[in-house]
């Protein structure tokens, strides 16, 4: 059994079944049985690896486009460069040692990571050793000042809440517990109507399943606002899709899909990304999202191919093997290729950063 769920059940007994996005902030983000707040999920030895674990050349890339979109907005000489949910802050050491060599990059980056859990700070810091970085706990805590923020598989980590559709009106659904009270499992609230879904009334029946992310859109917010008053961009990079339908919560552990309400708090739980209320929340603050495009696509605009063929001239037998199939990993189709999708939020009368298409023209 999983130390944190006798004290869901205990929570469930007195005061009544949880929402999706109640249950995903109890596992992952309990101060002491919480999911992040008690390992390091990442890379082969966790429970899921990502982009920038994979390869070096991921974040290379997406620090030399982040660099370009900085020279095309006039090299402001102070800038913030964030990354919120940085991992083992792998990412953002390969950005820096990709840019490197850009002048004046450094001398006005401002690095600030966006973590909540004390333990990867622990590990950011060893990451990053030599750097001078700045750790807050929400993107609202960021300086005023010109934003160039990465957040890469950030967003789907983020609480959702789930709604079946009935008649005109929508029943929540919630994790519970069993007739025994010693499993958890899925029921759904009484049906009501929900403002948020009055527009889905008109491309969803009966029965369909719903998710909205308020914190993905409280942030894109925040995030847009900050480049309307100060400059900058967004590069959001998760796998997901466009408008919503169908359930997509889901549980890792040890790289294997598990049941999500098993092992709370020991396993990762995570969502798909719905990009559309993202370039919503840009559009109401005036800066501009550009077309949703395919990572593996977005990837070789940047030059990952000439990049891998560079690495691997000095690479033989298992190394090159490992090497090969890192880039097929990143950018084929049947990989996170297609399933992973890149999104930039950016100020008008500038350019979209490399490897994106204008805004309202996809590559999906």
């Amino acid at each position: 059994m999983s130390a944190l769920l006798p004290e869901l059940i205990d929570r469930i007994t007195s005061s009544g079944p949880l929402s999706i996005a109640e249950y995903m902030q109890e596992c992952l983000l309990h101060p002491t049985r919480g999911y992040y707040a008690t390992r390091d999920p990442f890379g082969a030895g966790g429970d899921f690896t990502t982009a920038p674990e994979i390869s070096q050349m991921y974040g290379e890339l997406i620090g030399l486009c982040v660099a370009q979109a900085w020279l095309d907005r006039g090299a402001p000489k102070s800038f913030t460069l964030a990354e919120p949910g940085p991992g083992r802050g792998t990412l953002m050491a390969d950005i820096l040692r990709a840019t490197r060599s850009v002048p004046g990059f450094h001398a006005a980056a401002k690095v600030h990571l966006i973590e909540a859990s004390a333990t990867l700070r622990n590990i950011q810091q060893e990451t990053l050793k030599g750097y001078v970085i700045t750790w807050c706990d929400a993107v609202s805590d960021l300086p005023q000042a010109p934003l160039f923020l990465i957040a890469n598989e950030f967003l789907d980590a983020l609480p959702i809440r789930q709604f079946i559709r009935e008649g005109a009106g929508w029943r929540e659904r919630r994790v519970g517990l069993d007739e025994a009270g010693e499993n958890l499992r899925f029921g759904a609230g009484d049906s009501t109507c929900i403002e948020a879904l009055k527009h889905r009334l008109v491309d969803t029946k009966d029965g369909d399943l719903i998710e909205l992310c308020a914190p993905a859109r409280a942030i894109s917010a925040e995030i847009s606002q900050r480049i309307a008053n100060s400059g900058g961009l967004a590069l959001l990079v998760d796998y997901g899709g466009w408008h919503s339908n169908g359930d997509t919560f889901q549980a890792l552990k040890a790289h294997a899909f598990a049941d999500p309400l098993k092992e709370p708090g020991d396993t990762d739980l995570t969502a798909h990304v719905d990009f559309e209320p993202l370039a919503q929340e840009a559009q109401h603050a005036g800066i501009l999202a550009s077309g949703l495009t395919h990572q593996g696509v977005f990837l070789e605009r940047l030059g990952i191919t000439q990049r891998a063929q560079t690495l691997a001239e000095g690479l033989t037998e298992n190394a090159l093997d490992a090497h090969i199939a890192a880039h097929r990993r990143l950018t084929h189709p049947e990989e996170m290729g297609t399933l992973f999708k890149a999104m930039a939020l950016f100020e008008k009368d500038t350019p979209p950063p490399p490897g994106f298409n204008p805004p309202g023209a996809n590559s999906l």
